[in-house]
């Protein structure tokens, strides 16, 4: 398996694959296996360009396809996503693709904010956990963990012990990991947020990035892909060479003035005007630390109730119409789009991780489930909580003009 320079096509040459994951997991592989991600043919977006169509508005429609013909992730958040993560699958499977999810219910998401909501206790957590984990059985898919979980706690968010949220998602890696088809990577923020990257990877650390596949960057935001792997490489050299992923879904035209819309109190990072969709979905990164570039955020829905927008993770037909147009007609769709390739781990990586102190299990901890291990982190450096949101896509999406 090689990944490919999709600006030169040059081979970078094979890599090895870690523990359990399978080579038919991310290859091109022989007939039956999985060949790119799986692209859900019933977002708001697909629904959206086929009502256009019929109404006649076909320049409109063929907008929104740039959209809806892509691999774009799956946020879960509903109460228990065990149901839906297993039909997906299941589909995928049978396409011969590879699902991406979202795991988005943590204790306090978003620290109350746009997207706040998650489960009630930690306890809940483990359980919703588990239950995502046996949806997913033994068929391959890749899972984003809590968009700005993190970097919400080294910005010093939570009311709480920053210790018990990175052992949950310390144990959360250990459920998901213990699946033999998954593949696992942390959220780390964005290249605009935590400028400490020596303290943002021991707070990855204490959160079990090194037992993942990776860590997850720009999700949800807008930082070009040039600074996000400027950033990424010095997250990963202070994690000894960790691999990561970056969402370009709406990064084209770059991150907004932090400045911007100051009458009405909007955040820049909010419905920014003027913004594009980015590179489309491809393991042809170019790079050798990043798996792929990935639509995390699904271009189209709602950051929050500002600039006019509907509900975080609500379709807005609008906001994805003007990301297409500027997008331009140069945006090029790789072909096949490849999932990426697993790092291998050094057989002494995990001896180098620091002691770690167990967490007591609680009663209510569902069977299976792993017991969780964090390690202290150092005091939080300063940093603004507010840098980064990741807007839900909620089950149910409100009908948007046009």
């Amino acid at each position: 398996m090689s990944r490919l320079n999709n600006r030169a096509g040059v081979a970078l040459g094979v890599l090895p694959l870690l523990g359990l994951l399978t080579a038919a997991c991310w290859a091109a592989a022989p007939e039956g296996k999985p060949t790119g991600f799986w692209i859900d043919p019933d977002t708001p977006g697909a629904r959206k360009a086929r009502v256009l169509a019929e109404r006649g508005r076909e320049p409109e429609a063929t907008l929104l396809r740039r959209i809806a013909d892509q691999p774009v992730a799956v946020w879960l958040t509903e109460e228990n996503p065990a149901p839906r993560v297993a039909r997906i699958a299941e589909q995928a499977a049978g396409d011969n693709r590879v699902p991406i999810f979202v795991a988005y219910n943590i204790p306090q998401r978003d620290c109350g904010h746009y997207s706040a909501g998650g489960a009630g206790s930690d306890s809940a957590y483990r359980d919703w956990v588990a239950r995502l984990a046996k949806g997913l059985g033994s068929r391959k898919a890749v899972v984003v963990l809590e968009p700005d979980a993190v970097p919400h706690t080294v910005a010093g968010c939570r009311d709480r012990a920053r210790d018990d949220r990175l052992a949950l998602l310390n144990e959360a890696v250990r459920t998901l990991k213990a699946r033999p088809g998954a593949s696992v990577y942390v959220d780390a923020g964005n290249a605009s947020w935590i400028k400490d990257t020596d303290a943002l990877a021991r707070y990855l650390t204490a959160a079990g990035v090194k037992r993942a596949d990776g860590f997850a960057l720009n999700v949800a935001n807008f930082q070009t892909t040039a600074a996000s792997e400027e950033y990424g490489d010095k997250v990963s050299r202070a994690l000894g060479g960790v691999h990561y992923v970056i969402d370009t879904s709406r990064n084209g035209n770059g991150p907004p003035p932090d400045t911007q819309a100051p009458a009405t109190g909007a955040e820049a990072w909010c419905n920014p005007p003027d913004r594009a969709l980015g590179v489309p979905p491809t393991t042809r990164t170019g790079h050798p630390l990043v798996d792929a570039y990935l639509w995390i955020k699904r271009p189209g829905e709602s950051d929050g109730t500002c600039r006019g927008g509907p509900p975080a993770g609500q379709w807005w037909t609008d906001y994805a119409l003007s990301l297409a147009r500027a997008a331009g007609e140069g945006m090029q769709t790789p072909e096949p789009p490849q999932p990426p390739a697993a790092p291998e781990k050094p057989a002494q990586e995990q001896a180098q991780e620091p002691p770690q102190k167990p967490a007591p299990e609680p009663a209510a901890e569902e069977a299976g489930a792993a017991s969780p291990a964090a390690t202290s982190p150092p005091p939080a450096p300063t940093a603004s909580p507010l840098t980064s949101h990741a807007p839900t896509s909620p089950a149910t999406e409100s009908p948007a003009s046009p």
